[in-house]
């Protein structure tokens, strides 16, 4: 391929119904795909592997900016396109990525570039909702790396510049609802792990307040409502997700409570020793 190279980058794990689809995207545009699997037993693997084009690198599973920061060294090019199996680079995004490749890539002061995203959300496209200006960093170099967190993972932004691609990535969110719940069940925990280690503590005020009005912000405030059914069910996702969230920054907090006042007690309780 012709210009500055790119090696794309697909974290996955049981990915199968999107992984054939997100490669065949890049290959137009890209000088090697990684495939980082964590540990597929649904014949993910076994089809990424039939692939010639395709280098499999595994490791287990921790959090998403753990495992996506142990697999950009493992890149051959300077410059990485970041994809996750269930998205696509549409075709104008290719073609603006391609000119980017032969004309720009070898001289830019850019570190990083933003790409928004077209959402879809059981097969239905979501124009408003709160995602119509969802954007994330996923063409930067190789030294990037991401923010040490355990959710909404985003590339560490101080101290490079951060350029912004005009055309769209097609990101296929959620197959079902037994998918969105069973993520969500992984994201609540995690965000609630993040929000403890800030220092935050579970409050009543959390759980009462917080969840309706993610509601309101994503239903009235964002213009869900337009969105009709769609938006409606993804604003009552939301609420749910938060109310999760704070309900397990409860019980975090709740639990390291009782581990204190357990320690603090049996520190009190020990017996004296005499003095010499």
């Amino acid at each position: 391929m012709n210009g500055t190279p790119i090696t794309a980058i697909i974290p996955c794990k049981d990915e199968l119904p999107n992984i054939e689809a997100c490669i065949e995207s890049l290959r137009p545009i890209v000088d090697e795909i990684i495939v980082a699997d964590s540990l597929s037993t649904d014949g993910t693997l076994e089809l990424v592997e039939s692939c010639s084009d395709c280098r499999v690198i595994q490791r287990e599973y921790i959090n998403p900016s753990d495992f996506k920061n142990w697999a950009i060294p493992q890149a051959t090019h300077e410059w990485i396109l970041l994809l996750d199996a269930d998205e696509r680079v549409s075709p104008e995004l290719a073609a603006e990525i391609a000119a980017l490749k032969e004309a720009t890539l070898a001289q830019t002061t850019v570190s990083a570039y933003w790409i928004g995203r077209q959402n879809y959300f059981l097969g239905r496209r979501v124009r408003f909702s709160g995602w119509q200006n969802d954007g994330v960093v996923r063409l930067f170099r190789r030294e990037c790396r991401y923010e040490v967190v355990q959710v909404h993972e985003e590339i560490d932004m101080s101290g490079i510049e951060v350029g912004r691609l005009k055309h769209c990535l097609i990101h296929h969110t959620y197959r079902s609802f037994a998918h969105y719940f069973e993520k969500m069940q992984r994201y609540t925990t995690w965000g609630a792990q993040d929000l403890y280690a800030r220092g935050r503590r579970g409050k009543m005020s959390d759980l009462v307040l917080r969840p309706p009005f993610r509601f309101f912000r994503h239903y009235v405030l964002k213009l869900g409502f337009l969105d009709g059914l769609t938006g409606y069910l993804l604003a009552t996702l939301s609420g749910i997700s938060v109310f999760l969230k704070y309900v397990k920054l409860w019980e975090i907090s709740l639990n390291r409570d009782r581990e204190s006042e357990a320690s603090n007690t049996e520190s009190t309780t020990l017996p004296r020793q005499k003095a010499a």
